[in-house]
């Protein structure tokens, strides 16, 4: 019995000991905001004591450890914390309040006014290869952009008009920098083309306003463009199409890579074959060469360098109203464009990123046997410092110059040469802070300074942004931003003198994303100052241009694009309502301009058939009437055209692996699209204005072409780029 008696004492000992060395620990996790949060784990450190919070974020455990410990409470989605605990068996009541962990890849980004196209982001609008397989674009990155809201057509021009812009308010920029005249020259009422192939860009960013402070000298809309980084293997491409064709070979190593490519396109013997509304007396034709150098440098440096060299030259005859005969133009252009770009990452959290472009632009033109010369050159260099060292800020700062030289020479006879024009050399520099509040809220804020040599007076943009991620699938936009662009060169070459023009922007946007599908709308509102009015376009009296044009516009664009729903279907919608009105150029009184389109509607459908392996393609366009000035009736702008509608299609045909046969046809149902009307200058024997129609080159556009790669293993599988 006694030594029951002792075994008994030695265990209630025991216990006792084991009771006062076991500490309770209790309290309650929450985020700033005083949510709870359940499901937060709560541990000691280095030990197996701990538990999780419940639905209302409390928690309780118990544990037998002593003296100094660390307590960690941690939760997906947010920073984990370590907080310095004293046990001594006594109870511990805790209020822990987690900071949100910030994702700047996966968090709230800002979509007001830009349409971006990556194959890194899964919430983009527009893929790169949308480009070439979009039926009414033909290939050509302007007409794929003026697929989406915001953007009228404008059939006779072939630029990009956004938003009740002009088209020379939109300016291209490759790797970001600058592309000068990067469209093909032509003449009043001839469509372009852009100059680029699609196939050198990984992604776009389309922004039809409020853009980033780092993008300076564009009214209305920026296209970015970014270019491939190094190829990774050898091939060679061979294009063979119905306006000419093209061969291209790239050279891969390690760490470098080099491509050629040469182009050459002539209409002539296309147009032999379909009818022409043109009177065509030498078709476009020209020759392109380019080349791309591509050096990775350290383990995250990569130096790209990219040249084109382009000539094309074409012949139209023109019905003259006034002197009742045709009139013979003739043009030839000479485009030289080179860009050099590096970033690389410098330190932790800081990276840079910059580069240089040279354009030089000439074009001859005869108008009948009186001969015209415009040259054009200069530079853009830009450096930028990327600070991305914090959870919750970023911040970019740059400086970048920008020449331009301009000069015209009008031959008289073939000793007389008048010659003038203009330098200039604006000096812009630009900063941008991101602050992500949490993953839900971004706010951006950046301001811009540029000063002109040519004018000596300097001007800031200011440019704020913000977003709310409303659910993991739609977020809510705003942004507001001011913008200049100096006088159009034309203009400028007869008063130098001109001020910058001006516009505001205000956006609101709501985008959705999920699954392959995305929905936007947007609201818009820009408000213009100090546009460029003048008496007449043949008017060269310099103190006749002033700035004392004004405008507006406002509207709504909506978007969906759904790769979801039907199996190997993909398809967008887009409209578009802008109301505008501009006092500028020669207009008499504020009016709608004739570029304007109130509605425009477009539904771009693409469908892969896997037995036949063939993608078809369809794009319908419309556009509402657009207004112009009848000199017949009262009033200005007083007549509108009838509306424009396309049916365009198209199909690809994977033949082998490594071969491809496309062909596509605008303007299929043959519609007669008028654009406007070019009227005498004097009424005739009857007091009327004889009036010819703005209508398309052709009804219809046909393209053919067989597109061939071949790599050291003979063939390249292109199967995915359908």
């Amino acid at each position: 019995m006694k030594g029951q008696h002792i075994l008994f004492l030695i265990l209630l000992f025991l216990s006792s000991f084991q009771t006062l060395g076991q500490s309770k620990i209790s309290g309650q996790v929450k985020d700033a905001l005083g949510m709870s949060i359940p499901g937060a784990n709560i541990y000691i450190k280095d030990s197996f004591d701990g538990t999780n919070s419940k639905a209302d974020g409390r928690f309780e455990f118990e544990t037998f450890e002593n003296s100094d410990q660390i307590l960690v409470v941690s939760f997906i989605g947010f920073k984990t914390l370590e907080k310095q605990l004293q046990l001594n068996g006594e109870p511990i009541n805790l209020q822990i309040i987690l900071t949100e962990e910030i994702n700047k890849l996966d968090g709230v980004t800002i979509t007001a006014g830009a349409f971006e196209a990556s194959e890194v982001k899964k919430s983009t609008v527009l893929k790169p290869l949308d480009i070439v397989t979009t039926a009414s674009a033909a290939g050509d990155i302007m007409g794929a952009i003026n697929t989406l809201p915001g953007t009228t057509a404008v059939g006779e021009s072939g630029r990009v008009f956004v938003r009740g812009g002009e088209g020379y308010e939109t300016k291209v920029f490759i790797d970001g920098i600058q592309v000068r005249n990067a469209f093909n020259s032509t003449i009043p009422n001839v469509p372009t083309r852009g100059r680029f192939s699609p196939f050198l860009f990984k992604g776009t960013v389309f922004s039809t306003g409020g853009y980033s402070a780092e993008y300076g000298q564009a009214l209305s809309s920026v296209l970015i463009l970014n270019s491939n980084d190094k190829a990774d293997k050898d091939k060679t491409e061979i294009s063979l199409m119905s306006v000419g064709g093209d061969l291209s070979h790239t050279k891969a190593w390690e760490k470098t890579s080099l491509s050629a490519k040469v182009q050459y396109t002539d209409l002539r013997p296309y147009q032999e074959l379909i009818p022409q509304e043109y009177d065509w007396q030498m078709a476009p034709n020209g020759l392109i060469g380019e080349f791309v150098f591509r050096q990775e440098i350290g383990k995250e440096g990569l130096l790209k360098v990219y040249g084109n060299l382009d000539e094309s030259k074409f012949t139209i005859r023109r019905y003259n109203l006034n002197q009742q005969n045709k009139d013979t133009i003739a043009l030839n252009n000479g485009y030289r464009y080179f860009n050099a770009s590096y970033r690389d990452i410098v330190a932790k959290g800081w990276s840079i990123k910059g580069g240089l472009s040279y354009t030089s632009n000439q074009d001859d033109l005869m108008f009948n046997q009186q001969r015209f010369r415009d040259f054009s050159r200069g530079w853009h260099a830009k450096s930028t410092l990327i600070w991305d060292g914090h959870s919750k800020l970023s911040l970019h700062s740059g400086i970048e110059l920008f020449t331009n030289e301009v000069n015209r020479e009008v031959f008289q006879n073939s000793d007389s040469v008048d010659n003038y024009g203009f330098k200039d050399q604006l000096v812009a520099g630009f900063t941008e802070l991101d602050f992500f509040a949490s993953n839900r809220f971004v706010l951006r804020a950046g301001l811009r300074i540029e000063q002109s040599s040519l004018l000596k007076e300097s001007w800031l943009s200011p440019r704020v942004a913000a977003s709310y991620k409303a659910s993991d699938k739609g977020q809510f936009s705003l942004a507001y931003g001011r913008f200049y662009q100096q006088a159009q060169n034309e203009l400028s070459l007869i008063n130098p003198r001109l001020q910058p023009e001006m516009a505001d922007h205000y956006i609101l946007n709501y985008q959705y994303t999920h699954l392959n599908q995305v929905f936007r709308i947007e609201a818009f509102r820009k408000n213009y100052q100090e546009l460029i009015t003048y008496h007449g376009l043949n008017d060269f009296n310099p103190s006749h241009y002033n700035n004392e044009g004004y405008g507006n516009a406002q509207g709504i664009d909506i978007f969906w694009r759904d790769g979801r729903t039907f199996k190997n279907t993909d398809y967008w919608v887009s409209y578009s309502l802008t109301d505008a009105e501009r006092m500028y150029q020669d207009f008499p009184e504020a009016a709608t301009p004739s570029f304007l389109a109130k509605h425009n509607f477009r539904i771009v459908i693409k469908h892969f058939v896997e037995p036949l392996r063939t993608q078809f393609g369809a794009t319908w366009s419309y556009a509402s009437q657009r207004p112009f000035h009848n000199p017949n009736y009262a009033g200005f702008e007083n007549d509108a055209t009838p509306h424009f509608s396309d049916l365009s299609l198209n199909a690809a045909f994977l033949i082998k692996p490594h071969i491809i046969l496309y062909g596509s046809c605008s303007n299929v149902m043959g519609r007669n699209n008028v654009f406007g009307y070019e009227f005498a200058d004097q009424a005739d024997a009857h007091g009327s204005y004889p009036a010819v129609p703005v209508v398309q080159p052709a009804k219809r556009f046909v393209f053919v072409g067989l597109f061939i790669t071949l790599t050291k293993e003979g063939k390249e599988n292109q199967l995915e780029n359908l």
